[in-house]
């Protein structure tokens, strides 16, 4: 079943799959809201370099609409592009935010993936879910509970990590198998001299 987002322009809460797709292009043409806008900033940063890997995620959220994010790897960065509705009565309707993140690979210093797996009627082994993380060697600026604890003690100090989850109702095997091809590509670069 397919939930929509309120209101005369009704957007299904389930998106055309983009895991066939092998090119960029093609595939935030074929999942994103606003390909363009994605595609025209992340194009700006790449400036013609090669795509070794790529991953997609869109969601409705009931409060601000839609949430799109692309991540992109070029072999030195991580090109990360955001965009979200802004939420009703925050701007004019149909108002939304682009952003772009720009993260050197050479600060990516551990790369986990988790797989949950189930067991068919047979026997076989099936991924049912995906959670990649990458953690940073950056801090995260947000500290826990909004800021100082009682008895004059500090924060906990955080690395800042990018985490990604696909599941067989979010996505389907086909973004699955697409997330853990990025996280692989991505874990075989870590570590090494950049290209």
């Amino acid at each position: 079943m397919s939930h929509s987002l309120g209101g005369g322009g009704d957007l299904p809460a389930v998106f055309p799959d983009w895991s066939p797709y092998h090119d960029l292009d093609s595939a935030a043409r074929a999942y994103l809201r606003d390909p363009d806008v994605a595609l025209e900033s992340l194009g700006g940063v790449l400036r013609g370099a090669d795509v070794l890997c790529f991953t997609l995620e869109r969601f409705v959220n009931e409060v601000n609409g839609v949430w799109q994010e692309v991540v992109v790897c070029d072999g030195n960065r991580l090109i990360l592009w955001h965009g979200e509705d802004v939420p009703l009565g925050e701007g004019p309707p149909g108002s939304m935010t682009s952003s772009l993140r720009v993260v050197p690979l050479s600060t990516v210093t551990e790369v986990g993936c988790r797989r949950q797996l189930t067991r068919t009627p047979s026997g076989q082994a099936q991924v049912g879910s995906v959670d990649v993380y990458l953690l940073l060697s950056t801090m995260d600026e947000a500290a826990p509970g909004g800021g100082a604890l009682e008895d004059g003690e500090r924060p906990p100090v955080r690395h800042d990590a990018l985490r990604f989850g696909k599941t067989i109702d979010d996505g389907g095997a086909g973004q699955i198998a697409r997330l853990e091809e990025f996280a692989r590509v991505i874990a075989s670069l870590v570590g090494r001299p950049t290209l």
